[in-house]
């Protein structure tokens, strides 16, 4: 369960990042040479979802628990937005349907 965890979670940051970049390019002016480790972190992040041994839609309903609580993380630690009450209790909910949605994989 902590190995899919982690997996998961450096998934969600290869996505993020692979969205974020080219975020920058076009609202904030960066260079447009950040398209090619957008590219190169989305690449990533679709070779990483192959890594799970369950069928691809559990995947992506588990990685999407992941998802929430990674986002909601970069919300906080990289755009430097106050996470209110309800954020955190909504990553937590999601985080525990990914445990459990991880959880019947092998049954």
């Amino acid at each position: 369960m902590l190995k899919t965890s982690l997996l998961f979670f450096l998934t969600a940051l290869a996505e993020i990042i692979g969205c974020f970049l080219p975020w920058l390019w076009l609202k904030k002016g960066a260079s447009v040479l950040l398209l090619i480790p957008a590219a190169l972190s989305l690449t990533l992040f679709v070779w990483l979802l192959t890594l799970h041994p369950a069928a691809s839609g559990r995947v992506y309903a588990a990685y999407g628990g992941v998802y929430v609580m990674t986002a909601l993380l970069w919300l906080r630690f990289v755009d430097g937005v106050r996470l209110s009450h309800y954020d955190w209790l909504g990553a937590a909910v999601a985080f525990s349907g990914m445990l459990i949605i991880v959880a019947g994989w092998n049954k």
